[in-house]
């Protein structure tokens, strides 16, 4: 976990620079504000995967939306409902 963080292709692709949604909580080198864009930016693709999977699509991993959430009620002290992610449950 010592590499430097492509910020930029974090924000387009969280999956492809975080394994999981904790270890955007471990990195000390990201502020908070930039921790929680990009758990935002999962927070919707993983709201995105979840609407597929209810429609009958396969989805990778089931629980991700809830771990993304998680890791963003731990760094704003709970979730707000305005920034969740249009979707076609409207947000969470």
């Amino acid at each position: 976990m010592n590499e430097q963080i492509d910020y930029e292709k974090a924000l387009l692709d969280p999956a492809s620079v975080f394994a999981t949604p904790e270890e955007v909580l471990k990195r000390a080198e990201l502020t908070k504000d930039q921790k929680i864009e990009i758990l935002r930016r999962w927070e919707y693709d993983a709201s995105e995967v979840a609407v597929a999977e209810e429609e009958g699509m396969m989805g990778d991993q089931p629980l991700l939306l809830r771990r993304v959430l998680l890791a963003l009620e731990k760094l704003t002290g709970g979730i707000i409902s305005e920034h969740t992610p249009p979707t076609k449950q409207d947000g969470v």
